[in-house]
């Protein structure tokens, strides 16, 4: 059953790291939160890249691929194209209650700082400033310029929360998912959102010598 809590937007830009994206997704939805997704162009291409998904151009196809892939309720997941103003996220006045950008490329977290809101990503990320809604950027490149720093700082001081996908390795992973699942977890963790992906520091090793 869907909560009563607000809608959860996710935007899955063109940074390698798109299982990140998806696995969130399929949380969320699993948690029962209604989830308001935005894929840009460069992210369709990742994700056919990275993964077996062929994403659908059309907000709708999309939807119903994904809704149907991860076992959504009716109308829980809405899937909103890169130019469809009339959604609910390019408006204050209807904001979801936090809005997570995973994976963020280095030209969203760009675009975001200096407020160009020129797609409904951008434009979403701006309105969770404004009306100071969670804003969390899961921000995957390496090395990271002198430009991508003064930009995380800049939206860091603006209260934005710079996540950058840096899996630990203290739950000992075997596999690529319990990485994707690490970093998956600490967004959960700031959404406020129960999970169970992988076990939580001094749960397990608590009783361990120091070296």
């Amino acid at each position: 059953m869907i909560g009563n809590t607000k809608p959860i937007a996710l935007a899955i830009t063109g940074a390698s790291g798109s299982p990140y994206g998806f696995r969130l997704l399929e949380c969320l939805l699993e948690a029962g939160r209604q989830v308001y997704l935005m894929v840009s162009r460069a992210g369709q291409v990742v994700a056919r890249i990275e993964s077996d998904m062929s994403l659908p151009a059309q907000p709708s196809a999309l939807e119903s691929m994904l809704s149907e892939r991860y076992g959504a309720q009716n109308r829980q997941l809405r899937v909103f194209g890169r130019d469809q103003w009339t959604a609910p996220v390019a408006s204050g006045s209807n904001a979801p209650e936090a809005m997570v950008v995973c994976p963020c490329s280095t030209g969203t977290l760009s675009a975001i700082a200096a407020g160009a809101s020129d797609n409904l990503i951008e434009r979403a990320a701006d309105v969770a400033l404004k009306e100071q809604r969670k804003l969390i950027l899961v921000v995957r490149e390496m090395p990271l310029s002198p430009i991508h720093l003064e930009n995380m700082l800049k939206l860091s001081r603006l209260g934005v929360l710079v996540m950058p996908a840096c899996p630990g390795f203290y739950h000992r992973p075997k596999q690529v998912e319990e990485l994707v699942d690490f970093v998956v977890a600490r967004v959960l963790d700031h959404l406020s959102v129960e999970h169970r992906l992988v076990g939580r520091w001094g749960e397990r090793h608590g009783d361990l010598p120091l070296p």
